[in-house]
């Protein structure tokens, strides 16, 4: 199995949540930055373990702020030979504020990516319209992170964006996300645990890594109708393709 989406530099002990991982299958991760400190950390952990990668970005949440200025030295991580993706890049809007600066900010990273022919991993919470403004008019790989906005499900079957599903897919209360992941193409859909957030429900309470990807896989599976192994190959095989990895 591949986790997707992970902080590893979230973690407390990011080199022992990586074996723990790969004892129960999880032979893949892709780290996340969210700031180009985060960048460069992710990066180091990805060097040192077989299996894992890394994607740089700025996240929304920086917008407004110094590390929003610092999109140009992206360039320079995305050389990285661990270096797989643009993100987490996106719009947040759920606290309202800043708008504008995380367009400018989201806009720029979408640039980069499509300058350096990369994937990018996106992050959107509220912010529907405007998120699906700009990647119509991105043309390039697309990784829709944490998938919880619904109402963009029709755009990104029309796109043919990989959609990524989280612990959050295994709540009780999350019907509406079950229902989207069944309609998502087998060659686009995708799994990851966000950790070290939205552990998954069997675990929930607890801090979230790579290990716990299985819970949320297995929810994928009774809600597609699909055996479980086979999806995780799928999964698997679309990473691969989604990554070039």
């Amino acid at each position: 199995m591949i986790d997707t989406h992970a902080h590893l530099d979230a973690l407390e002990q990011p080199d022992v949540a990586v074996e723990r991982a790969r004892r129960v299958g999880v032979t893949r991760i892709v780290t996340v930055g969210t700031g180009i400190d985060s960048s460069r950390v992710v990066l180091a952990l990805a060097d040192a373990h077989e299996g894992v990668f890394a994607a740089v970005g700025i996240d929304p949440h920086q917008a407004g702020s110094v590390e929003a200025s610092r999109v140009d030295e992206l360039r320079e991580l995305l050389s990285h030979r661990k270096a797989i993706a643009v993100g987490e890049t996106g719009l947040d809007y759920h606290h309202g504020g800043n708008r504008v600066e995380q367009r400018h900010l989201f806009d720029a990273q979408l640039g980069l990516a499509r300058e350096l022919g990369s994937p990018v991993v996106i992050h959107t919470r509220a912010a529907n319209e405007d998120t699906e403004t700009a990647l119509r008019r991105h043309d390039g790989t697309v990784v829709m992170h944490c998938f919880s906005e619904p109402a963009l499900l029709p755009a990104g079957l029309e796109r043919g964006w990989y959609v990524s599903f989280a612990g959050n897919v295994t709540y009780p209360k999350a019907e509406a996300l079950r229902a989207a992941a069944a309609q998502v193409p087998a060659d686009r859909i995708l799994a990851e645990t966000d950790s070290p957030y939205l552990a998954p429900q069997p675990v929930r309470g607890r801090r979230n890594e790579p290990a716990f990807l299985k819970h949320t896989v297995e929810v994928l599976a009774a809600a597609r109708g699909e055996d479980l192994e086979e999806l995780e190959a799928r999964i698997d095989a679309n990473a691969t393709a989604a990554f070039g990895l």
